[in-house]
């Protein structure tokens, strides 16, 4: 039951991050490309502040239930006398995820910031310009996130 929880937990996370990363990407970011660039760049500060936040509670739960529920399949693993060793996949998910976390932590503590002085300073090509930093790391961590699903589906299934 209680692994069941980890992985609810692990998955919801999950769901929320990815899920709002393509949504910013593929929905907001074109429909507030019709705004003048004042309203378009406060527009998505704002929106991108209050995703930032709620990433940084869902990239906290998904890293504490994956260390988890490994430590718990270790744990039984070497209970039963069969020892463990770590299946690939999991290894992939674990290096995937470590640097998803670190590009988020770059898009949170550097880029948002150069876009919230920009915006600050009315200057409105260099915020232009952090939102697109911003969106092409989004696009890379969308891509490690697919990468993550079909390597962790297929070692499901082997």
């Amino acid at each position: 039951m209680g692994y069941a929880i980890l992985k609810s937990i692990h998955l919801l996370s999950l769901f929320v991050w990815v899920g709002g990363m393509f949504f910013a990407l593929y929905c907001l970011r074109p429909a507030a490309g019709k705004l003048e660039p004042a309203l378009r760049v406060a527009l998505m500060r704002d929106a991108l502040g209050r995703f930032l936040r709620i990433v940084a509670v869902a990239a906290v739960l998904v890293l504490v239930s994956g260390a988890w529920m490994i430590a718990t399949a270790s744990r039984v693993s070497v209970s039963a006398g069969i020892g463990f060793n770590m299946p690939i996949d999991w290894h992939v998910m674990v290096t995937l995820g470590v640097v998803m976390i670190a590009i988020f932590v770059y898009i949170r503590y550097a880029l948002y910031r150069q876009l919230e002085q920009a915006e600050a300073a009315h200057d409105w090509p260099a915020a232009g310009a952090a939102l697109g930093r911003i969106a092409t790391l989004v696009r890379v961590n969308l891509v490690l996130a697919l990468i993550i699903v079909v390597v962790t589906r297929i070692g499901a299934a082997a």
